[in-house]
Protein backbone atom coordinates (compact mmCIF):
# COMPACT_ATOMS: atom_id res chain seq x y z
CA UNK A 1 0.00 0.00 0.00
CA UNK A 2 2.93 2.13 0.87
CA UNK A 3 4.22 1.47 -2.62
CA UNK A 4 0.90 3.05 -4.04
CA UNK A 5 1.59 6.80 -2.28
CA UNK A 6 2.23 9.44 -5.00
CA UNK A 7 5.73 9.90 -4.70
CA UNK A 8 6.22 13.67 -2.91
CA UNK A 9 3.87 12.29 -0.13
CA UNK A 10 5.86 9.21 -0.21
CA UNK A 11 9.56 11.03 0.09
CA UNK A 12 8.24 12.89 2.82
CA UNK A 13 6.81 10.71 5.00
CA UNK A 14 10.01 8.45 4.15
CA UNK A 15 12.40 11.71 5.19
CA UNK A 16 10.55 12.60 8.30
CA UNK A 17 10.78 8.61 9.48
CA UNK A 18 14.57 8.44 8.44
CA UNK A 19 15.23 11.86 10.30
CA UNK A 20 13.05 10.61 13.43
CA UNK A 21 15.24 7.58 13.62
CA UNK A 22 18.49 9.45 13.32
CA UNK A 23 17.76 12.41 15.67
CA UNK A 24 16.84 9.76 18.52
CA UNK A 25 19.91 7.30 17.77
CA UNK A 26 22.18 10.71 18.12
CA UNK A 27 20.15 11.83 21.30
CA UNK A 28 19.90 8.25 23.37
CA UNK A 29 22.17 5.73 22.24
CA UNK A 30 25.44 8.75 21.21
CA UNK A 31 24.23 11.04 24.03
CA UNK A 32 24.94 14.04 21.86
CA UNK A 33 21.42 16.46 22.02
CA UNK A 34 22.84 18.90 19.60
CA UNK A 35 21.31 17.36 16.47
CA UNK A 36 17.80 18.17 18.39
CA UNK A 37 18.78 21.48 18.99
CA UNK A 38 20.50 22.32 15.64
CA UNK A 39 17.41 21.12 13.74
CA UNK A 40 14.44 22.42 15.47
CA UNK A 41 13.10 26.19 15.07
CA UNK A 42 13.88 28.47 17.62
CA UNK A 43 12.11 31.88 18.18
CA UNK A 44 13.30 34.17 15.47
CA UNK A 45 15.29 36.34 17.81
CA UNK A 46 16.65 33.75 20.11
CA UNK A 47 20.56 33.37 20.22
CA UNK A 48 19.85 29.35 19.48
CA UNK A 49 17.93 30.66 16.06
CA UNK A 50 19.45 29.61 12.81
CA UNK A 51 17.46 29.84 9.25
CA UNK A 52 17.64 26.56 7.96
CA UNK A 53 15.91 25.49 10.84
CA UNK A 54 12.21 27.05 9.42
CA UNK A 55 12.54 24.33 7.11
CA UNK A 56 14.38 21.18 9.15
CA UNK A 57 11.90 22.00 12.09
CA UNK A 58 9.34 20.00 9.67
CA UNK A 59 10.70 17.11 9.46
CA UNK A 60 11.48 17.12 13.69
CA UNK A 61 9.19 15.66 15.86
CA UNK A 62 9.24 14.82 20.07
CA UNK A 63 11.97 12.47 21.19
CA UNK A 64 11.42 8.59 21.88
CA UNK A 65 10.92 9.34 25.85
CA UNK A 66 7.72 8.60 27.51
CA UNK A 67 6.17 7.67 24.12
CA UNK A 68 4.53 11.10 22.95
CA UNK A 69 7.45 11.22 20.67
CA UNK A 70 6.34 8.29 18.58
CA UNK A 71 2.21 9.10 18.31
CA UNK A 72 3.47 12.88 17.46
CA UNK A 73 5.58 11.34 14.41
CA UNK A 74 3.25 8.38 14.16
CA UNK A 75 -0.32 11.12 13.76
CA UNK A 76 0.91 13.53 11.62
CA UNK A 77 2.03 10.49 9.16
CA UNK A 78 -0.99 8.81 9.35
CA UNK A 79 -2.86 11.98 8.65
CA UNK A 80 -0.56 13.29 5.61
CA UNK A 81 -0.72 9.26 4.47
CA UNK A 82 -4.61 9.95 4.26
CA UNK A 83 -4.61 12.39 2.44
CA UNK A 84 -1.81 11.35 0.25
CA UNK A 85 -4.44 11.92 -2.91
CA UNK A 86 -4.38 15.34 -2.75
CA UNK A 87 -1.04 15.27 -4.98
CA UNK A 88 -2.65 13.49 -7.48
CA UNK A 89 -5.03 16.35 -7.86
CA UNK A 90 -2.84 19.31 -7.59
CA UNK A 91 0.44 17.85 -9.16
CA UNK A 92 3.26 17.29 -7.48
CA UNK A 93 5.02 20.62 -7.79
CA UNK A 94 2.11 22.56 -6.63
CA UNK A 95 1.47 19.42 -3.37
CA UNK A 96 5.18 20.18 -2.54
CA UNK A 97 4.46 23.99 -2.24
CA UNK A 98 1.52 23.69 -0.14
CA UNK A 99 3.41 21.16 2.22
CA UNK A 100 6.21 23.46 2.48
CA UNK A 101 4.90 26.98 2.27
CA UNK A 102 2.14 25.85 4.96
CA UNK A 103 4.84 24.37 7.30
CA UNK A 104 6.61 28.02 6.57
CA UNK A 105 3.42 29.96 7.35
CA UNK A 106 3.05 27.89 10.68
CA UNK A 107 6.28 29.27 11.46
CA UNK A 108 5.31 32.83 11.37
CA UNK A 109 1.90 32.75 12.50
CA UNK A 110 3.26 30.85 15.92
CA UNK A 111 6.03 33.57 16.58
CA UNK A 112 4.29 36.15 15.93
CA UNK A 113 2.44 35.21 18.62
CA UNK A 114 5.89 34.63 20.87
CA UNK A 115 6.60 37.96 19.76
CA UNK A 116 3.57 39.01 21.29
CA UNK A 117 3.86 37.66 24.55
CA UNK A 118 7.43 38.66 25.01
CA UNK A 119 6.94 42.05 24.30
CA UNK A 120 3.82 41.81 26.86
CA UNK A 121 6.47 40.46 29.90
CA UNK A 122 9.10 42.85 28.78
CA UNK A 123 6.55 45.91 29.40
CA UNK A 124 5.53 44.16 32.55
CA UNK A 125 9.04 44.26 33.47
CA UNK A 126 9.63 47.22 32.59
CA UNK A 127 6.50 48.42 34.95
CA UNK A 128 8.51 46.48 37.77
CA UNK A 129 11.44 48.58 36.97
CA UNK A 130 13.59 45.96 34.81
CA UNK A 131 15.22 46.54 31.46
CA UNK A 132 15.21 42.54 29.43
CA UNK A 133 17.74 43.71 26.89
CA UNK A 134 20.03 44.60 29.84
CA UNK A 135 19.15 41.72 31.53
CA UNK A 136 20.49 39.77 28.65
CA UNK A 137 23.33 41.91 27.69
CA UNK A 138 25.61 40.19 29.34
CA UNK A 139 26.84 42.81 31.67
CA UNK A 140 26.13 42.84 35.50
CA UNK A 141 23.10 42.76 36.22
CA UNK A 142 21.12 42.11 39.66
CA UNK A 143 17.39 42.25 40.20
CA UNK A 144 16.84 44.88 43.22
CA UNK A 145 13.71 45.39 45.26
CA UNK A 146 11.73 43.52 47.72
CA UNK A 147 11.29 40.23 47.65
CA UNK A 148 7.88 39.79 46.29
CA UNK A 149 8.86 42.57 43.64
CA UNK A 150 12.15 39.80 42.73
CA UNK A 151 10.32 37.44 42.15
CA UNK A 152 7.62 38.68 39.95
CA UNK A 153 10.35 39.85 37.93
CA UNK A 154 11.97 36.59 37.91
CA UNK A 155 8.55 34.74 37.02
CA UNK A 156 8.19 37.23 34.20
CA UNK A 157 11.97 36.58 32.73
CA UNK A 158 11.35 33.07 33.09
CA UNK A 159 8.99 33.21 30.41
CA UNK A 160 10.92 35.17 28.33
CA UNK A 161 13.70 32.44 28.63
CA UNK A 162 10.92 29.74 28.03
CA UNK A 163 10.06 31.02 25.01
CA UNK A 164 13.48 32.04 23.29
CA UNK A 165 14.64 28.58 24.56
CA UNK A 166 11.73 26.24 23.38
CA UNK A 167 12.25 24.74 20.25
CA UNK A 168 9.05 24.20 17.36
CA UNK A 169 9.62 20.88 15.72
CA UNK A 170 6.98 19.03 13.85
CA UNK A 171 5.24 18.54 10.74
CA UNK A 172 1.65 19.25 12.18
CA UNK A 173 1.69 22.90 10.59
CA UNK A 174 2.38 21.28 6.78
CA UNK A 175 -0.47 18.54 7.60
CA UNK A 176 -2.74 21.36 8.89
CA UNK A 177 -2.00 23.38 5.44
CA UNK A 178 -2.74 19.52 3.42
CA UNK A 179 -6.13 18.86 5.75
CA UNK A 180 -7.24 22.67 4.80
CA UNK A 181 -6.58 22.70 0.77
CA UNK A 182 -8.74 19.73 1.11
CA UNK A 183 -11.47 21.34 2.93
CA UNK A 184 -11.56 23.93 0.89
CA UNK A 185 -11.26 22.41 -2.38
CA UNK A 186 -14.02 19.44 -1.04
CA UNK A 187 -15.89 21.38 1.55
CA UNK A 188 -18.73 19.02 1.15
CA UNK A 189 -16.84 15.71 1.26
CA UNK A 190 -16.98 13.56 4.21
CA UNK A 191 -14.07 12.03 6.26
CA UNK A 192 -14.04 9.90 8.91
CA UNK A 193 -11.87 11.32 12.30
CA UNK A 194 -10.39 9.09 15.09
CA UNK A 195 -12.65 9.03 17.85
CA UNK A 196 -15.78 10.36 16.07
CA UNK A 197 -18.37 7.65 15.14
CA UNK A 198 -19.19 8.78 12.30
CA UNK A 199 -17.74 11.25 8.98
CA UNK A 200 -18.48 14.94 9.42
CA UNK A 201 -17.92 16.93 6.50
CA UNK A 202 -14.59 18.57 5.64
CA UNK A 203 -15.64 22.18 5.78
CA UNK A 204 -17.00 21.60 9.57
CA UNK A 205 -13.65 19.65 10.41
CA UNK A 206 -11.51 22.51 9.14
CA UNK A 207 -13.56 25.11 10.93
CA UNK A 208 -13.53 23.35 14.48
CA UNK A 209 -10.02 22.84 14.23
CA UNK A 210 -9.24 26.07 13.83
CA UNK A 211 -11.09 27.68 16.60
CA UNK A 212 -10.11 24.83 18.75
CA UNK A 213 -6.35 25.56 17.99
CA UNK A 214 -7.37 29.78 18.69
CA UNK A 215 -8.77 28.90 21.69
CA UNK A 216 -6.27 26.44 23.56
CA UNK A 217 -3.40 28.96 22.00
CA UNK A 218 -4.74 32.00 23.37
CA UNK A 219 -5.60 30.32 26.36
CA UNK A 220 -2.41 28.38 27.07
CA UNK A 221 -3.86 25.35 27.39
CA UNK A 222 -1.71 22.08 26.25
CA UNK A 223 1.28 24.53 26.39
CA UNK A 224 3.31 21.26 25.07
CA UNK A 225 1.36 21.64 21.67
CA UNK A 226 2.05 25.38 19.01
CA UNK A 227 -1.82 25.59 18.25
CA UNK A 228 -0.92 28.75 16.46
CA UNK A 229 1.35 26.84 14.21
CA UNK A 230 -1.52 24.79 13.36
CA UNK A 231 -3.50 27.90 12.40
CA UNK A 232 -0.99 29.12 10.32
CA UNK A 233 -0.67 25.85 8.50
CA UNK A 234 -4.55 26.06 7.98
CA UNK A 235 -4.47 29.48 6.97
CA UNK A 236 -1.80 29.00 4.04
CA UNK A 237 -3.56 26.05 3.26
CA UNK A 238 -7.14 27.44 2.76
CA UNK A 239 -5.36 31.06 0.95
CA UNK A 240 -3.53 28.37 -1.92
CA UNK A 241 -6.28 25.78 -2.05
CA UNK A 242 -8.58 28.94 -2.55
CA UNK A 243 -6.31 29.95 -5.49
CA UNK A 244 -5.61 26.53 -6.94
CA UNK A 245 -9.30 25.95 -7.41
CA UNK A 246 -10.41 28.08 -10.07
CA UNK A 247 -8.13 26.40 -11.90
CA UNK A 248 -8.12 22.57 -10.99
CA UNK A 249 -9.50 22.15 -14.53
CA UNK A 250 -5.41 22.42 -15.80
CA UNK A 251 -3.73 21.24 -13.65
CA UNK A 252 -1.81 18.44 -14.59
CA UNK A 253 -1.15 15.43 -12.22
CA UNK A 254 2.23 14.67 -12.63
Amino acid sequence: MFNNLPPITKNIIIINIVVYIITNFFLYVLNKPELYYTLSAYYPFSPFFKSWQIITSMFMHSPLSGGEGIMHIFFNMFVLYNFAFLENILGGKRFLILYFLSGIGAYVLFNLWEFVQVEMFARQLEDLGVNIYDYFSGTDFQLKGSADLIENQKLLISNIVRIISSPLMGASGAVFGVVAAFATIFPNARIGILFIPFPIKAKYFLIFSVALSLYLGYNGLDSGTAHFAHVGGALVGFILAKIWRKHLNRFNPH
